[in-house]
């Protein structure tokens, strides 16, 4: 079944639990801006042609995330942010140096990959506001996240010649 209707009093609950949240509270919050983020990012591996691989292994830390804050047994392991890390780094060495902002929008995938970067941001704020923080390493994954994604962005931005254009403050 696809709907139960004990939702419709404003309440849910994870899995494994029996206790209702009010979809108003921020752990709700936090939990659906990580399945938006994780949706987008489907989105976005359906159009891109290279890197299908990492976002999906992005997706599926997501998962381990939102599992975490449900309050399963699951976290973020510290080699996921260390591995990200060594691929932020491999993809900032393919790039020229950036000493400005980018207007998004030089091709589809890279600004695909923006709009991505801008909901993780989101995600990332709604789960520090959290009153019980998730593990450091899962704080740092989410950190780093939208640096992986502004680097996958501009790489795109990079492919087919286009030039990412500058904001112009005027």
């Amino acid at each position: 079944m696809l709907y139960t209707g004990k939702g419709d009093d404003g309440t849910t609950y994870f899995f494994g639990s029996k206790e209702r949240f009010g979809k108003d509270t921020p752990l709700v919050e936090a939990l659906g801006t990580l399945d938006e983020l994780n949706s987008l990012l489907g989105f976005v591996r359906a159009k891109i042609k290279q890197n299908k691989k990492v976002i999906e292994d992005v997706q599926q830390d997501l998962f381990i995330i939102q599992a975490e804050l449900a309050r399963a047994d699951k976290k973020i392991e510290e080699s996921k942010v260390r591995d990200m890390e060594k691929l932020i780094g491999e993809i900032e060495n393919k790039l020229p140096p950036i000493k400005t902002f980018f207007v998004p929008g030089a091709n589809e995938e890279s600004a695909l990959l923006d709009f991505a970067r801008t909901v993780s941001r989101r995600a990332e704020r709604r789960v520090v506001a959290l009153e019980k923080k998730p593990s450091q390493f899962t704080l740092a994954y989410l950190n780093r996240l939208s640096s992986l994604l502004y680097a996958l962005a501009r790489l795109q931005g990079q492919k087919g010649g286009k030039v990412e254009k500058k904001p112009t403050y005027r």
